[in-house]
């Protein structure tokens, strides 16, 4: 019997939900290099107002509503087999809303070696899918036909007639929402394992420029469960599932200086970055108060936010001044953030359209820096953010 339960002997699995609330099986492949997750789960306020004939608080009872939360860290970490969602994917998709959609990859026919791209079959693309070329993904900005597309910024390294473009796989924005399932095991066996059922993503994050590449997911629950109080029925389970077989797990995370951004009205890249949080609010309200229940029994969402802050030095080069003009004519600009710089390594966020705010000067340090807060991105419909990896 061990004396301590260590923080690091801990597993986590994400799985989406076919139905909001419903756990869902999950198997090895549904792991993720979590760095930390943390879940509370707290009763309703409330109080008793009938006289009890003295000052004691004589308890509540113990079906009172209650409300569930949880925020969750994880590593980038490698997309090793093109067949098979990321494992992150059903996150994302409980997040943007959108199925995701797979680009099996294709064969450059003709380019014009800037955004123009002709393929020797047809592609298939949609605006806003991603797509790769060796160490570089990037955005369908425009579908001209059925062989030829305009991406959003240039590839750094020239396609050749003949390339063979690698796979990827898009999560697109959509009206609803849906929601995951993140099983919380632990050693030993013994100890109390966990279960986040009807977990909503409310809020996304993606931090550029850390140590290493790191998404953050936190919102609403419907319940959370445990192996020591476990019940037949909760969940929509007959019994606490064991955790999948460890056969074994890839521990390659993506360093986090390593990307590129491309920023303005005419895609530029930007090596003068220094900090970049991209956050997505789905500003979600969970359906509780109905008679009859003390438990969500769906979600619903409000207006969504997309808002990236982000800092660089200032230069006096026209990319550069260029933003501080956008801002101040409140002009949108497109935007693009590739975490990673090797195939199957590839994370990459798109905004067609992207406000800046007007910096603020920070010269605290030797080189004058400008802080971009607050910037959000805007479209018409369902459009003012995509996700791919590749």
């Amino acid at each position: 019997m061990s004396c301590y339960i260590s923080s690091n002997d801990n597993r986590i699995y994400v799985g989406l939900e076919s139905a909001y609330g419903q756990v869902v099986a999950v198997t090895e492949q549904n792991r993720i290099p979590a760095v930390k997750l943390g879940a509370r789960q707290t009763p309703e306020t409330t109080s008793r107002r009938d006289k009890t004939g003295g000052r004691t608080f004589v308890g509540l009872p113990n079906a009172i509503r209650k409300k569930t939360a949880y925020e969750l860290s994880t590593f980038m970490t490698a997309w090793n087999d093109p067949l098979v969602a990321p494992t992150h994917g059903p996150l994302f998709q409980a997040g943007m809303g959108g199925s995701p959609i797979l680009f099996a990859g294709g064969t450059v026919a003709a380019t014009d070696g800037v955004t123009s791209v002709t393929f020797s079959a047809a592609h298939g693309l949609v605006p806003g899918q991603g797509v790769t070329s060796g160490g570089d993904l990037r955005f369908v900005a425009g579908v001209l036909d059925a062989m030829t597309v305009f991406v959003n910024a240039p590839f750094t390294l020239s396609l050749a007639v003949g390339a063979v473009m690698g796979p990827t796989i898009t999560y697109p924005l959509a009206h609803d929402l849906g929601s995951v399932s993140i099983f919380d095991y632990w050693d030993p066996v013994t100890a109390v394992q966990r279960i986040l059922h009807g977990a909503a993503v409310d809020r996304m994050r993606i931090t550029v420029n850390g140590d290493f590449h790191e998404f953050g997911f936190g919102g609403p629950a419907r319940d959370l469960l445990d192996s020591a109080s476990f019940s037949s029925g909760l969940g929509g389970l007959t019994a606490f599932p064991a955790e999948p077989l460890i056969t074994g797990f890839d521990y390659t995370v993506v360093p986090g200086h390593l990307g590129q951004v491309w920023m303005g009205t005419t895609a530029t890249q930007f090596l003068t970055l220094t900090e970049a949080q991209l956050v997505l609010e789905n500003n979600i309200e969970p359906r509780v108060r109905e008679f009859g229940s003390d438990v969500a029994q769906c979600i619903t969402a409000g207006v969504r936010s997309v808002q990236l802050n982000f800092s660089v030095f200032e230069e006096d080069d026209a990319a550069t001044q260029g933003l501080y003009q956008a801002a101040r004519q409140r002009s949108a600009i497109g935007v693009m953030l590739q975490l990673g710089q090797q195939s199957t390594q590839l994370f990459g966020a798109y905004m067609p359209a992207m406000l800046p705010e007007v910096p603020e000067f920070d010269d605290a340090e030797t080189r004058l820096q400008w802080r971009f807060q607050s910037s959000r991105a805007q479209g018409t419909v369902n459009d003012e953010l995509y996700i791919a990896f590749g």
